[in-house]
């Protein structure tokens, strides 16, 4: 049985920097499956599309398809954008079996990408001492979201045994900013920004800058294609490859009853 096809649904932008990091996560997954047909695709500002990419498929055969969205949370993109690209697929492939996974954010192994990346950031503008911290995302309209993101902030600074106050680029919360403004009212002065973004874009740029006016002494650089993602990815994939399972077909082709479908925990 062929495995279904992956494509990664990442953000799209004018920035060459942005998409750059979905076919890193794409070069990263080979390197685990290099068996498994992947493929990128973005949900705006640049091509391909997933359709665009979806009719390649199609063209050669193929039937059946997981998108895993790279997003770094359940915002609008994944309630809206994720949802009427699967419809659009539908409608125009009947025949093709397809599904999305969940994002692969808010997952709490993406922590330890920020852990590293804030270290080196710390190195490089040789800050020894931290008395408190700020968790910086992109942020929406969405509480839920927030809320999940908020979570993982929580996590951290638990890890770490700081304040850190949750920022938010867009929607509803403090900005970088504001987060620092209420540490350093706390009278915290060394302050260092946690970057929970996936790529270099408008937003993080930024926050960054919003983040050293403010007086922070050093600012994580996005996390970038690195393995912890592509080992998300690809969690995501099975576990959504498994909908589209035909128990029945398998019945068939064994001559034995189907197995009932139990929750259990599923390996990369």
């Amino acid at each position: 049985m062929t495995a279904p096809s992956l494509i990664l649904l990442g953000h799209g932008s004018n920035d060459p920097q942005v998409p750059q990091v979905s076919h890193q996560i794409r070069e990263g997954l080979l390197a685990i499956r290099p068996e498994l047909d992947i493929h990128v695709a973005f949900l705006d500002h640049c091509t391909p599309s997933g359709i665009q990419i979806v009719n390649k498929l199609v063209s050669r055969g193929v039937e059946e398809i997981v998108f895993v969205p790279l997003l770094l949370s359940d915002a609008f993109h994944v309630q809206a954008d994720v949802p009427a690209l699967l419809a659009q697929v539908r409608a125009s492939f009947p025949e093709l079996r397809v599904t999305a996974s969940r994002p692969i954010g808010p997952e709490a192994q993406l922590l330890s990408i920020i852990d590293r990346r804030l270290r080196d950031a710390l190195r490089a503008r040789h800050v020894a001492e931290l008395d408190g911290l700020v968790f910086a995302a992109a942020g929406s309209c969405d509480v839920r979201s927030n809320a999940l993101v908020a979570r993982r902030a929580r996590q951290w600074a638990t890890h770490h045994r700081l304040p850190c106050v949750t920022a938010f680029a867009t929607g509803s919360g403090p900005s970088t900013a504001e987060a620092i403004r209420t540490l350093r009212g706390q009278g915290r002065r060394h302050i260092a920004v946690g970057s929970w973004f996936l790529a270099p874009g408008l937003l993080y740029r930024h926050q960054a800058d919003l983040a050293f006016q403010a007086g922070a002494v050093a600012v994580s650089a996005p996390m970038g294609g690195e393995p912890e993602i592509a080992e998300v990815a690809l969690i995501r994939y099975v576990i959504a490859a498994m909908d589209l399972v035909d128990l029945h077909q398998l019945e068939a082709a064994d001559h034995e009853p189907a197995p009932v479908r139990h929750l259990s925990v599923v390996s990369a």
